[in-house]
């Protein structure tokens, strides 16, 4: 895989082909992250981005080394599954002492429930294209996450101001603001020409 196609991987998984909003993968921590603050926001897109990263490398490990070889590729969900909630605890401990700035308190239940994280370790080891590929899949759809969080959230503390009609409040205009940050990066399509 050339740099290239590892850049126009990482840049299409991020913008393009978003895990959040081209496939709701990992809609319910974006939704579930009301009221946080800055610090907060950051550090689920940081603690994201790296299990992402890591699940998808160590899943296309035991996908190629283990699973294909002995003819088991039907388990990979299986696999998959936990292996990724075993990475989210030391991940989390990690992480809390690297960056001792950002809360990473709290945050097991939401990297737990994100389905983005196994979607995309499913996603890359489908295809089969390579540890790089997989490595830049993985990390661009973090980083598309974390973007995605951290407009979402600016979007939130932009409207809570404003005078909204009482059936719209709350989940329902969230809900319209992420069909219409969804319609927003569908203009990134015509970004990459095959």
């Amino acid at each position: 895989m050339t740099m290239t196609d590892m850049l126009l991987t990482l840049v299409s998984t991020a913008l393009i082909s978003n895990f959040v909003l081209q496939m709701p993968l990992a809609v319910d921590p974006v939704l579930a992250s009301s009221a946080d603050s800055l610090k907060r926001v950051h550090a689920l897109g940081v603690a994201t981005t790296v299990l992402m990263l890591l699940s998808g490398i160590l899943g296309y490990l035991l996908d190629h080394y283990l699973l294909q070889p002995l003819a088991l590729t039907s388990l990979r969900l299986f696999i998959f599954l936990p292996v990724t909630v075993l990475l989210i605890k030391p991940l989390l401990s990690v992480l809390s002492h690297q960056l001792p700035k950002l809360s990473f308190d709290g945050l097991w239940p939401l990297l737990l429930g994100n389905a983005g994280v196994l979607g995309v370790v499913l996603l890359g080891t489908e295809d089969d294209k390579g540890l790089a590929h997989m490595s830049a899949l993985s990390l661009g759809a973090g980083l598309g996450f974390w973007l995605v969080l951290s407009l979402f959230n600016d979007l939130r503390q932009r409207i809570v101001s404003n005078d909204i009609p009482l059936p719209f409040r709350g989940l329902p205009v969230e809900l319209i603001s992420a069909g219409l940050m969804a319609v927003a990066f569908l203009g990134f399509n015509a970004m990459i020409k095959p």
